[in-house]
């Protein structure tokens, strides 16, 4: 997911974009734009990666989605290696242990989250079969084929849905399965001003159609694609961070990168009320054909 914090950092009217890879908190980078200019410069992401650590969820989804999708792949058993890439802190990751018997290697960039996914592995009891490591989900360092099932919710589109389907393959075995949630449109026309702010976060959101497409063309077999409830936003990712919020913004008075995170995710928010009908979170799952195809587009 990528992540926008309007605000002013100057006399100009400016915004900040926030490039995450996995999460809300992952891989970030700022961009500050004025009408005359624009400059890319790296940030310390601190303050963004303590926000959404310390909730459950780093992004839309539910326990009860991530079942509905496991539904689809048949023949797990404890001989099944799967992948959680861009996992978080891991929610779906339990989910994922305490619903099958697979061996599960969990991936983030940071290891904040990786620790506490390991935490809660050990706390659940799982630590035989879970294991979190540091990494990023675009340059994955695991064997070719080594993995039957590739999962990662609300992740893939930071390096974008083709890339990643593609790039992922290789460590796929043949027949192996991949599961992703990612931003679609619903419809094949939107307002303008919900239009802007998701093509300006994920140049490539497109329709479900187009992305069963890319899935096709990227070498899957489409099983199942679905839309996530409205309640995947709201009770498990929009409530939940309204205290958090305000408990952030008395951790950190008068700083102004927090200020101006906490506004943009309450405009998120709005916007999402607003305009829900017309976006959401689609889950995809597809299995792999064979070996070929373009392995990193």
């Amino acid at each position: 997911m990528i992540v926008y914090l309007p605000g002013s950092f100057g006399a100009e009217s400016q915004h900040v974009e926030i490039w995450s890879n996995g999460h809300v908190n992952h891989n970030m980078k700022i961009r500050s734009m004025t009408m005359e200019e624009i400059t890319i410069h790296e940030i310390d992401f601190a303050l963004i990666n303590e926000f959404f650590t310390e909730l459950e969820r780093q992004g839309p989804g539910s326990a009860e989605e991530t079942v509905r999708a496991l539904s689809f792949i048949g023949n797990i058993s404890n001989k099944t290696k799967i992948a959680d890439l861009g996992c978080g802190t891991g929610f779906q990751t339990m989910v994922l242990a305490q619903n099958t018997e697979a061996t599960i290697t969990a991936l983030d960039l940071f290891a904040g989250s990786i620790d506490k996914l390991n935490a809660k592995a050990e706390r659940h009891g799982l630590q035989d079969r879970v294991k979190g490591i540091v990494g990023s989900m675009d340059d994955l360092q695991f064997g070719d084929e080594e993995f039957d099932i590739i999962w990662s919710e609300g992740a893939i589109g930071n390096i974008g849905f083709e890339k990643g389907l593609a790039h992922w393959k290789r460590f796929l075995k043949k027949d192996g399965y991949v599961a992703v949630t990612y931003e679609s449109w619903f419809t094949d026309d939107r307002p303008a001003e919900i239009e802007k702010w998701w093509t300006e976060a994920v140049p490539e959101i497109s329709t479900i159609a187009h992305n069963i497409s890319i899935m096709q063309k990227t070498g899957y077999i489409p099983v199942a694609a679905f839309v996530l409830p409205e309640t995947c936003w709201t009770d498990n990712y929009f409530i939940p961070q309204k205290a958090r919020q305000e408990e952030f913004l008395k951790k950190h008075p008068g700083n102004k990168t927090a200020e101006n995170m906490v506004e943009f995710l309450r405009r998120e928010a709005e916007l999402y009320s607003k305009y829900k009908q017309f976006y959401g979170y689609v889950f995809y799952i597809a299995q792999k054909i064979g070996n070929w195809g373009n392995w990193d587009l």
